[in-house]
């Protein structure tokens, strides 16, 4: 990905004079004041496109950005859509890459579109396994058919929607999927997974689910099929143990604000369903608006006079962690707003405080491997942040693809009470430079902390270990996971004694766990003869639990001997069929 270049201090190309009389130190405090306040507010870019229901062409501009976007997979190209409350007729909103279209009100009702926002896949022949990165927020739909088609894969979620019709996952002529995410949506009629591999839908409202592939998990979802994993493959939860809906950019009157939706436990259903959310908010004039270009010292300066980030689209090159210190910040992007770490660095720390919330962009990681990418809380946090955890939702995280990338582990949760609210993190299996050891990431999703959450868990492709879960009382509810496809041969994968790593890890000398509808896949096209021993690592306790597991050797690409530890059936030569353990222990 070609760099954008950043700015320069014009005060570090300047020597400091040296004043009669004073010492050279002396001289230097004098020359150098402190920076200029940074402002809060202001606009929001040229790739924030605001339209209301007066605006001309509004189709016109819509699909002048798709044509751009449709294909751009690894382009630097970013835009986000907002629609000022209102009525829209006839619009098609085709998304993609990198699109967001999201509503302005403070309820999804507030601005209704009679038409539909669509993904589909015809850019890439029927096949939708590679529609990542965009996504549909707070907004009414009225499908011109009745049915919306969301046909998308990782890193595209459906937030805060209502959908007066039904929805439909698959692409046109139902090639292959390989979603996905809903959550705090109402969708009126019916949903139609059709080719979809494997869905997550939480606190959300439905008329009725259509089918199955492979691994549906509900949790809080009024109208959800009930358990039945594996035939079907539905893992129904109840109610969701902890949620907190991502923030979100709103209208109030002619000033932007950002709404920030309590904490619920044991949610079910959505959050505006009966009007205004339940929440506070914070005026635009209490971020940083920050453009693509600026340094992380002047996003750093921002924070550190107290104000929260919003990200517009773009691409963001940082030769210093974003350091976030002050409890209750928020950082924001729109528009898949991309950070890329430069020289080695991680790109944004937390410290082990209350109430962060990161939400809505995209770490890309640069050419000089990091030691971590994202991190929440310092080594050996250990704070109760149970009243007010830090949450991270649609914070998604590549190494490779858009050019060489490398990072030993992606994100490490150290602080206590995390909640990880949908997640891709992913190691490149395509694009440019992707190999075993050009775009080397060995470990995924790293969890220290304890009563860690994770909702919604994509993970992919990494050299050894996907997720390593250390913290006591951690919960995962949806797990998606390949293994890397581009394993040489079986040495490089091997473990000690075990044939590979496992997909997902809890520690030896964790007591409790527990994790709903897990899956894990291989696609071992380098060397298809490779074995992998089990997808599912755990020690063997009664605290430690598991419901609903599942393993699938695609065509035969590489096989599993085991599903968890020992347990669970080998995966049947070339039929893609999972082999599951519905309890362990």
């Amino acid at each position: 990905m070609p760099t954008l270049g950043r700015r320069s201090l014009l005060g570090a190309a300047v020597a400091a004079p040296v004043l009669a009389g004073l010492p050279a130190s002396a001289s230097a405090a004098v020359s150098r004041p402190r920076p200029r306040a940074l402002p809060g507010g202001g606009d929001l870019g040229p790739n924030v496109i605001v339209f209301d229901p007066s605006t001309p062409g509004i189709q016109a501009r819509l699909d002048q950005v798709f044509a751009q976007q449709e294909s751009a997979q690894f382009g630097t190209g970013r835009y986000a859509l907002l629609f000022k409350p209102g009525t829209y007729n006839g619009l098609n909103a085709q998304l993609g890459f990198y699109t967001s279209i999201m509503g302005l009100g403070l309820s999804p009702d507030d601005t209704t579109i009679n038409g539909d926002v669509t993904v589909d896949a015809g850019w890439f022949n029927g096949n939708a396994t590679q529609n990542f990165w965009r996504s549909a927020e707070n907004l009414a739909l009225v499908p011109v058919n009745g049915t919306n088609r969301w046909a998308v894969a990782q890193a595209a979620p459906f937030r805060r929607m209502h959908v007066r019709g039904g929805l439909n996952l698959s692409p046109t002529g139902y090639g292959w999927a390989s979603g996905g995410y809903i959550a705090d949506s109402r969708i009126d009629g019916q949903i139609g997974p059709y080719s979809q591999q494997q869905w997550y839908t939480r606190d959300s409202a439905i008329g009725s689910w259509l089918n199955a592939v492979w691994n549906m998990v509900f949790s809080g979802v009024e109208g959800a099929p009930g358990q039945s994993f594996p035939n079907p493959p539905y893992t129904t939860l109840d109610t969701t143990p902890v949620s907190r809906e991502k923030p979100f950019l709103y209208l109030n009157g002619s000033e932007y604000r950002v709404f920030l939706p309590e904490k619920r436990v044991n949610a079910r259903g959505v959050t505006w369903g009966n009007g205004t959310p339940r929440g506070t908010s914070l005026p635009l004039t209490e971020f940083y608006v920050a453009k693509p270009g600026d340094s992380a010292a002047t996003l750093n300066q921002a924070l550190t006079q107290g104000l929260h980030l919003l990200l517009t689209p773009g691409i963001y090159h940082v030769d210093q962690p974003i350091q976030v210190n002050r409890a209750g910040t928020v950082v924001l992007g729109l528009g898949y707003a991309t950070i890329i770490p430069d020289n080695g660095v991680t790109a944004l720390k937390v410290a082990d405080v209350d109430g962060v919330r990161l939400a809505g962009f995209l770490v890309d990681a640069g050419p000089v491997n990091s030691a971590t990418l994202l991190e929440v809380g310092p080594t050996g946090a250990s704070a109760d942040h149970s009243a007010n955890p830090t949450t991270v939702q649609d914070v998604f995280i590549r190494i490779g693809g858009a050019g060489a990338g490398k990072a030993t582990t992606s994100m490490v949760i150290n602080s206590r009470h995390t909640i990880v609210d949908h997640t891709w993190v992913w190691r490149a299996d395509h694009g440019a430079g992707v190999g075993w050891e050009t775009n080397r990431a060995d470990y995924g999703v790293v969890v220290n902390g304890a009563d860690v959450l994770a909702t919604g868990l994509f993970v992919e492709h990494f050299n050894k270990y996907d997720v390593q879960w250390f913290g006591e009382r951690g919960r995962t509810i949806f797990f998606q996971n390949e293994k890397a496809y581009d394993a040489p041969n079986q040495a490089a994968i091997q473990n000690g004694a075990l044939k590979g790593y496992a997909a997902y890890k809890v520690g030896d000398g964790v007591s409790v766990h527990e994790g709903w509808g897990l899956g894990s896949y291989c696609y071992y096209n380098v060397d298809p003869t490779i074995v992998q021993h089990h997808g599912f690592a755990a020690p063997v306790r009664s605290g430690v639990k598991f419901h609903d597991l599942l393993v699938v050797s695609l065509g035969g690409q590489g096989q599993y001997e085991c599903v968890i530890n020992d347990t669970g059936s080998p995966t049947s030569g070339t039929s893609t069929v999972p082999s599951t353990v519905v309890s362990y222990p």
